[in-house]
């Protein structure tokens, strides 16, 4: 390093040569350039006449580096991988093309579709706009139409209670009047609601002498009754009650005569007035006898021929219960049809026509002489001979044990206590009742009694003597409850009662149970009753029976609804519109005020079970105090025409008489949300929906946050006031359809097991048409009924918890089933379905229907449910015995017979199709 740098500092180093350096430094650049030189240009020259002179050669296949083709060189194996390639994305390149192309037509032409397609769709909504305004020109034209042919009638005139009108006919006597001639029609037209207004008896110095129960027992009526107004100038009837009266404060004639025509409304003669004059006792007085009303209509249980006025004054029966109702658990069983005693009286007349003992005429000489004037003689005579012949066992007596009650002259009074005599009437198949032999007393409170009792406990009532007016008479056909027999036949009576065949009997007892149980029970019943035959009379319409205001529950909806494979899967069948209907109410009733006029005395007097208040058949036109929810009479006629044809066409029609119709589903819960939230959402795309009314049964509101499915129709969620059962059967006001499924919130039914169900009942609308059957039996070592859920080939019970019935059947049990019933029900929170079946066999006389061979319908995966207790069939036993106490017989009826339809693929498990009937 020091040498190197010696040299390059130009001095003298190494021995002091830095010539010699400088020259061998020089010599070896040189050389190295030359080198280079040779190597760059004389190598590639001659490289390239080498290369040349070998491709010369004679031998094609020799040839290494000249030209070749694309064949030959794929022949070279380290090339031909690459080759395989190459053609490879050739081949993928060009079927590329061939499909971008192929893509490019197909979007041109579905840009020509699109573009038809919204023509279409404009000229659809052009087309969708004339229809439009042609329904509306439609509507208007029929609207138009209508206003031409319908005359236009203007409201009655009303009379001001202040006017006396002048004009207003006058009868010769007080005897004469009748409705035409003694009652202002112009103070009741049609629209009026029949508004009445009942006078104040404390106003009045003869309200101090009233009995105090039976004025008590009225004011609380009065209260409740859906007639009664405070606003006299509008009303149609004034009422004033008069009796009974007690004995030592009752006033004179002449001042009862003027306190009441001092009544402010009285208008000189008092029309339009009903006096009412109840009686707890066997004796009335009839105080009213002996003063003048006027044209005012009377009401009372005794009645002489000359003051009687038939078609205008009514005849009412005794007010036994006052302020007390029926204990039905007292009453005795409809059944065995026999009792010990085939008949039986106890009585004694206090004073006779002609006493027994002064004369006696034989029977021939009845026959050869005038006729008797009274005839008890010959019954008695008669009555004794069958019990003296030990041919049947009967139990009469002529003379009480005990001082007899007080009774009116030729009138058989009352022996013992009221206690006595219903013992006795319990063991009597027949009850005679002899009619006062003074046949100027069409009626007396005696002859009522001992109606009233017979009818209570079941004894069928055996009347002596046709000229006697019953109460109610001109409204009610007594022949279907009761005999009445001339007293000139007594000889025939034991042959004719001997006779009746055992269904007579038990039709006629059960048919006495109605009247009493609907005309005479209780004071309610009795004031009601006497308002309903005034109405009726005068032609008004009854008033709409009240629904259940519905308290909607807020909600959110919008949860899209799942669609359930199991309910979609109905293969070919046509179930209903392919796009839902939207909801639609049941067509309302429009007979209301003709109904009135046309089918007054049939409607009164067929019913069959206990129409509270409602004196009408239930399949009769209509229940006449509900003019809203019977959208086609009761719902049980057929409207409008058939849309027969072939099955297809008959589908698709949904079948029956009735082309259009809808249903409402009614579902219970009680704090299963989850369980709820699946069991709507199976209900969408129902077809014939029309609304989902949810009750909900627990005082703990739904979740706030809980989203309720979108099913298509309208969810209402109702409020209840408490948790009860019997709120399944409300008929609430958002029910606007004539069927009503009620199911349960655990349900499991396919959409064609339910509009099978429906099409089902559309043709027996009177029936309960469901899915879960049930069957009652008698337990003979207990001697009591029994529930039974085993499946069996006959049932007489359908039950509710997947059930269609008809709305009608809701307002009657919530209105008119007796109330110890759904208190039962509150009571073990149960059997609010045997309930139903009760009422529904009790007024139809028929069984229920079931449907489909499915075995189970509840849920799977659900909460376990009440049924699954064992204490749930002893309630239902209990229940079930309860029930038949009340009704007084069982009315549940079996049957094998059960509807299944191919065309809704039925699945019977092989071991069971031997215990059905198919259609």
């Amino acid at each position: 390093m020091t040498g190197y740098t010696m040299l390059r500092n130009g001095g003298v180093g190494n021995g002091g040569q830095p010539w010699v350096l400088r020259w061998s430094s020089r010599i070896r650049l040189t050389w190295l350039s030359f080198t280079l030189f040779i190597i760059l240009v004389f190598f590639p020259l001659i490289a390239h006449y080498y290369l040349t002179t070998i491709d010369d050669a004679d031998d094609a296949g020799k040839r290494i580096f000249g030209p070749r083709t694309g064949n030959e060189l794929c022949e070279v194996k380290h090339v031909q991988d690459l080759c395989r390639i190459r053609e490879s994305v050739s081949e993928e390149l060009l079927q590329l093309e061939a499909k971008r192309q192929e893509l490019n037509s197909e979007i041109a032409k579905l840009n020509l579709k699109i573009e038809a397609c919204k023509k279409s769709i404009e000229n659809a909504k052009q087309d969708l706009l004339q229809l439009k305004n042609v329904i509306s020109q439609t509507e208007h034209s029929y609207k138009e139409l209508m206003a031409q042919n319908q005359p236009k009638l203007s409201l009655p005139i009303r009379l001001l209670p202040d006017k006396d009108d002048v004009t207003f006919p006058l009868p010769k006597s007080n005897r004469n009047c009748r409705l035409h001639n003694c009652f202002d029609y112009s103070r009741c037209p049609l629209t009026s609601g029949f508004p009445v207004y009942v006078y104040n008896s404390d106003d009045y110095p003869f309200g101090s002498s009233l009995d105090p129960l039976i004025k008590q027992a009225f004011e609380a009526t009065v209260r409740t009754n859906v007639y009664v107004t405070e606003n006299a100038n509008i009303a149609c009837v004034y009422i004033i009650l008069v009796g009974e009266m007690q004995e030592p404060v009752m006033p004179k004639p002449t001042e009862l005569e003027q306190q009441l025509h001092s009544l402010p409304y009285w208008r000189t003669d008092g029309h339009n007035h009903l006096i009412i004059n109840l009686s707890r006792k066997s004796e009335t007085q009839n105080f009213i006898y002996n003063i003048s009303t006027g044209r005012a209509m009377i009401a009372q249980s005794t009645f002489y021929d000359v003051q009687y006025r038939p078609g205008f004054d009514i005849v009412v029966s005794p007010l036994v219960h006052a302020m007390s109702e029926p204990n039905f658990l007292e009453i005795p069983p409809q059944v065995p049809v026999k009792r010990k005693y085939l008949f039986s009286f106890q009585g004694e007349k206090i004073e006779s026509l002609r006493s027994s003992l002064q004369e006696v005429r034989s029977f021939e000489e009845e026959i050869e002489g005038n006729a008797p004037a009274d005839y008890d003689d010959r019954i008695i005579t008669t009555l004794k001979a069958v019990q003296d012949s030990k041919l049947d066992f009967v139990l009469v007596e002529f003379t009480c044990k005990n001082q007899p009650k007080a009774s009116l002259p030729t009138e058989w009074a009352l022996c013992g206590e009221r206690d006595d005599r219903l013992e006795l009437l319990k063991l009597s198949t027949f009850a005679l009742i002899i009619t006062p032999g003074d046949t100027r007393l069409v009626i007396s409170a005696g002859c009522a009694m001992r109606l009233f009792e017979a009818l209570e406990v079941g004894a069928i009532p055996v009347v002596l003597g046709e000229q006697v007016q019953l109460p109610y008479n001109d409204v009610i056909r007594w022949n279907e409850a009761a005999l009445i027999i001339p007293k000139p036949r007594i000889t025939e009576v034991h042959f004719l009662l001997r006779s009746i065949s055992d269904n007579d009997l038990l039709a006629m007892r059960r048919q006495g149970r109605f009247l009493w149980e609907t005309y005479f029970s209780t004071s309610d019943n009795v004031f009601s009753t006497v308002l309903a035959i005034i109405r009726t009379r005068i032609q008004i319409p009854a008033a709409p029976i009240r629904e259940e205001t519905a308290v909607e529950i807020p909600h959110r909806s919008g949860k899209a609804a799942g669609t359930d494979p199991n309910m979609a899967d109905n293969g070919d069948l046509d179930l209903g519109p392919v796009e839902t209907e939207p909801p639609y109410a049941s067509p309302k009733y429009l007979r209301n005020f003709t109904l009135t006029a046309m089918d007054i005395y049939r409607n009164w007097n067929s019913a069959p079970g206990p129409f509270h208040l409602f004196p009408y058949t239930p399949f009769d036109p209509v229940l006449p105090s509900e003019a809203k929810f019977l959208g086609s009479g009761t719902g049980f006629r057929p409207i409008g025409g058939g849309a027969g044809g072939s099955g297809k066409e008959f589908q698709a029609a949904l079948g029956g008489n009735v082309p259009r119709e809808q249903f409402t589903v009614v579902m219970l819960t009680y704090e299963r949300e989850e369980v709820l939230m699946n069991s709507l959402e199976r209900l969408n795309g129902l077809p014939y929906l029309n609304k989902v009314v949810v009750v909900w049964n627990s005082p703990k509101l739904p979740s706030e946050d809980l989203l309720w499915p979108d099913i298509g129709v309208p969810i209402m969620v109702v409020r209840t006031e408490k948790n009860s059962l019997n709120n399944r059967f409300l008929p609430w006001d958002e029910i606007e359809t004539e069927a009503i499924l009620s199911i349960d919130d655990d349900a499991h039914l396919r959409h064609d097991e339910i509009m099978f169900g429906f099409r089902v009942w559309r043709e027996a609308r009177d029936r309960i048409v469901g899915f879960p059957g049930r069957y009652h039996a008698w337990d003979i070592p207990h001697q009591s009924w029994l529930y039974n859920s085993n499946y069996s080939c006959e049932l007489s019970m359908v039950l509710t918890g997947a059930a269609f019935f008809h709305k009608y059947y809701a307002y009657l049990y919530s209105y008119v089933m007796p109330q110890a019933i759904r208190d039962m029900v509150d009571e073990y929170i149960n059997c609010e379905d045997i309930a139903m079946n009760f009422l529904v066999s009790h007024l139809t006389r028929k069984p229920p229907i079931k449907v489909t061979s499915r075995w189970t319908f509840r849920c799977p995966g659900c909460p376990q449910a009440l049924s699954h207790d064992d204490s749930h069939f002893h309630e239902r036993h209990k229940c079930i015995n309860f029930f038949v106490k009340v009704y007084g017989y069982m009315p549940l009826l079996y049957t094998q017979f059960r509807v299944d339809s191919v065309l809704f693929k039925t699945r019977l498990p092989h071991d069971k199709t031997k215990c059905f009937k198919f259609i």
